[in-house]
């Protein structure tokens, strides 16, 4: 148990150390390179702060885990959303550009549907009980495939005109190696912060008797999801809400899309105790995302309406244990 203790502290120190440098880092590349902190946030951000989903739910769907594999993107995705755009926004208000709420936004709700969609099959089928099937999993990824292909394009459309364009032409904050040096030290942290944070939170949630689907839920998708805490939070503060949005935004397409499918395509994940009230908050916290983003205050995402997330969050996790 102390050994557990050990890794939890020393997880949440090298998460919060690579945050800091990879924010750094990103959005000296993203200056440099001409491309908008959203485009950083929703690919290199976003894929490296994801990389502990991916590893854990890969393993896992390989040990034959499936609960842990699935319980892991789905509690991180409803983290991501709740607490982190919730806690986010009671730091430093959101501003979200209409680009953001017409496209990337939806993209996260339709991610979200396909995947309450496949954990419906046994009300839309009647099959005995939900599985993401390999099928289901290269339809995941050729979904992934079609985001980044609007992602890059999207990176390549920016005018002269375009603020990134004038961020750019201001000159980078740092030297190319350095800024290298940033993302790819930030990324090691956190990887490496994260899977001692998840050992040792696991251990001591074993040790207490919680179950595989609780513990993916809750203790393993709040240690994978802590990179995205910490870079967006820490991206806020610094003015680069782009990175803190793109952040979460692309975390939450990539666990559904890429996660997942490469998941499911190795072998078939059944959803056992993951269920409807899981997948139901799922999708409701991406619709609650696109309302609070819209709606009420325009395009911005209040105080007021951050803790409404984050007390969303509590409420559910109370839910689930009880």
């Amino acid at each position: 148990m102390f050994l557990s203790i050990i890794y939890l502290i020393l997880g949440l120190v090298l998460i919060l150390v690579g945050a800091n440098a990879l924010t750094d880092g990103a959005s000296s590349i993203a200056r440099r390179m001409g491309i908008s902190d959203l485009v950083v946030g929703l690919t290199v951000v976003a894929f490296g702060t994801s990389a502990p989903e991916l590893a854990i739910s890969l393993l896992s769907a390989i040990g034959g885990n499936s609960e842990l594999a699935v319980g892991n993107v789905v509690g991180s995705n409803i983290f991501n959303v709740l607490m982190i755009i919730g806690i986010t926004a009671m730091v430093v208000p959101i501003k979200i550009t209409r680009s953001i709420m017409t496209n990337e936004i939806p993209l996260v709700i339709l991610s979200s549907l396909a995947l309450f969609i496949m954990a419906s099959s046994p009300l839309l089928d009647g099959s005995s009980s939900a599985v993401i099937t390999r099928v289901d999993g290269l339809l995941l990824l050729l979904f992934f495939a079609i985001f980044m292909r609007y992602t890059f394009a999207q990176a390549g459309s920016a005018s002269p005109s375009d603020p990134a364009a004038e961020n750019a032409a201001s000159g980078p904050s740092m030297p190319v190696w350095r800024a290298v040096a940033y993302v790819a030290g930030g990324l090691a942290a956190l990887i490496f912060g994260g899977d001692r944070f998840v050992a040792g939170a696991s251990d001591i949630a074993k040790a207490l008797g919680v179950s595989e689907a609780v513990i993916g839920l809750t203790i393993v998708a709040t240690g994978t999801s802590l990179p995205e805490l910490a870079t967006s939070v820490t991206a806020a503060l610094k003015g680069k809400t782009g990175i803190a949005l793109g952040n979460v935004i692309g975390s939450n397409i990539f666990n559904i899309f890429l996660v997942l499918g490469a998941s499911a395509t190795v072998t078939p994940l059944p959803m056992g105790n993951v269920g409807s009230l899981d997948m139901t908050v799922l999708l409701g916290s991406a619709i609650m995302f696109w309302i609070f983003g819209w709606f009420f205050r325009q395009r911005t995402i209040t105080r007021i309406e951050g803790t409404i997330l984050t007390a969303t969050y509590i409420g559910y996790i109370a839910a689930l244990l009880w």
